[in-house]
């Protein structure tokens, strides 16, 4: 019997690539990375995630924002866990440089010792995330300091001093188990193979480790792409999955006790004009059939007035973004039976620690 630590084989329909044209996320990743306006709703959700994270007792001692440059969460996520290592993780070094650049890049600090777990009974949705789980969340006993006023950790709690530990990657570098928390704000959907990327946090993540993230679902812009269709445009934007779809990939890419979740959100503009300049702050049509080449003044003017056409007795110009939200966590390492029986002392007590945790 040897201990598994890597996910299970998803099946061969799983590696289809999403239908996605990397390389029009990929000229709306240069344009944030060059000091293009970032979207306003990509803040907007972060804030809405980051609500979500009452629910989570544990500390993280490092937190890993994956596409952290237009996610825009590093604020919500200080103001959460201010004891723990902020890591930016990124597509490419222009990003990098400007998150750094501006101010947005925080230095090393030492991670926070786990508080004292609270002894109030698990709840409410605590249920729907499994038995095992229980011993992470639990809701906030009055008695506990508020995050602001949490006392600073001891010398014990560091388990390297800062200096050698980074505070910025690239996709591809993070280290095995490197963060307790990993966190992707409005990301997943700009990626063709996204079953690779969430094997890739699966990896990032230490064990008990706590995924979230949130995207696109499949009814964001449904009017812009029903007045393109009527038109004979082509595509509007690419196809966005479902969250179900999300939740059984996450169980592929070896995630326990996936939540999905999902709302609608209607923004509202006075013309077409500021629709669409806002609409360009949020990246580009990533269709891969869509129209290649440039439009003409003439077909712009046509799609202005469609859109316009869109306006409600207000006046105002509406349109849907879903947003899908998903939580799931990096289980321990699973047996597998085989000949000879192979467990490291250290997995051991591990496993004898979680055997021991009360349901």
């Amino acid at each position: 019997m040897a201990i598994s630590h890597d996910p299970p084989t998803a099946p061969p329909q799983g590696e289809a690539k999403a239908p996605v044209q990397e390389q029009a996320w990929g000229r709306a990743q240069a344009a944030w990375s060059a000091g293009a306006a970032l979207p306003w709703l990509h803040r907007e959700v972060a804030q809405r995630m980051a609500d979500r994270l009452s629910v989570i007792r544990s500390e993280p001692p490092v937190l890993l924002e994956w596409h952290a440059l237009a996610g825009q969460s590093r604020s919500v996520l200080q103001a959460a866990y201010p004891q723990a290592q902020w890591v930016a993780v990124e597509r490419g070094p222009g990003a990098l440089r400007r998150l750094q650049d501006t101010g947005s890049f925080c230095e090393p600090r030492e991670p926070q010792a786990a508080p004292t777990p609270p002894t109030a009974p698990t709840a409410g949705v605590m249920q729907r995330l499994g038995a095992w789980a229980r011993g992470l969340f639990e809701p906030k006993p009055p008695n506990l300091p508020s995050p602001r006023t949490r006392t600073k950790p001891s010398a014990a709690a560091s388990v390297h001093p800062p200096s050698v530990r980074p505070t910025r990657f690239l996709e591809g570098q993070v280290p095995p188990a490197h963060g307790q928390l990993l966190w992707s704000n409005m990301g997943l959907h700009t990626h063709s193979q996204p079953l690779s990327l969430l094997r890739q946090w699966h990896a990032a993540l230490a064990v008990d480790g706590f995924l979230m993230f949130s995207t696109f679902g499949p009814d964001t812009l449904r009017e812009l792409s029903t007045v393109w269709k009527e038109a004979g445009w082509g595509p509007a934007a690419q196809p966005f999955r479902d969250m179900h779809d999300w939740g059984d990939d996450l169980v592929v890419a070896g995630f326990a006790d996936p939540v999905m979740d999902q709302e609608v959100i209607t923004l509202t503009w006075a013309d077409a004009e500021s629709a669409l300049a806002e609409l360009r702050t949020m990246g580009r049509n990533a269709h891969p059939t869509r129209q290649a080449g440039c439009r003409t003044p003439r077909w712009r003017a046509q799609m202005k007035a469609a859109l316009q056409a869109l306006a409600g007795p207000d006046g105002r110009i509406p349109l849907t973004f879903e947003i899908i939200y998903g939580h799931a966590f990096r289980p321990p390492a699973r047996l597998r039976v085989e000949p000879v029986v192979a467990v490291e002392l250290d997995e051991m007590r591990r496993m004898v620690q979680t055997a021991r945790r009360p349901v």
